[in-house]
């Protein structure tokens, strides 16, 4: 049930992408935020790869996009030549951390930097809950980029 629950609202956010141009991805559509439909798919990418493959799965990688110097360079550093590698990307990191974690049980625990020991369990709700919040934003911006709504 997690797992198609986190795989509905994963397609909901590449479905509002759908169909808009680079620079229909890029525009900031309510405004004084600088928040955009790209910005959102390379946030989650980051999300995907953060949770799933670095914490949970304890594998060796980095960000994708933010840095020390740029922490929300995933919402802030858009270019229109990006925006079909950042959905690829993010299709890509989706696979990846569905493969990290495929082995695992839903009771199984890792510990954060903090000392908070969490299971793969929490991670799902916990990605969920993050989906739903920024395909509410989706929504919102896909409505006044064209006026689409829907799921």
């Amino acid at each position: 049930m997690l797992q198609g629950w986190l795989d509905r609202h994963r397609d909901t956010l590449l479905s509002k992408c759908a169909g808009l141009t680079p620079e229909q991805l890029v525009r900031p559509s309510a405004e004084p935020s600088n928040l955009t439909l790209l910005g959102l798919v390379r946030h989650m990418a980051e999300v995907e790869r953060s949770w799933f493959r670095f914490r949970v799965a304890g594998q060796k990688i980095g960000p994708l996009y933010y840095t020390e110097e740029q922490p929300d360079a995933d919402f802030e550093v858009l270019d229109t030549a990006t925006a079909e590698d950042a959905i690829a990307t993010l299709r890509a990191e989706i696979d990846a951390a569905d493969q990290a974690v495929a082995h695992r049980g839903l009771d199984d625990t890792f510990t954060t930097k903090d000392g908070r020991t969490i299971s793969l369990r929490w991670v799902y709700v916990h990605m969920i809950e993050e989906y739903a919040r920024h395909n509410g934003h989706a929504d919102l911006l896909r409505e006044r980029i064209d006026g689409a709504t829907g799921d």
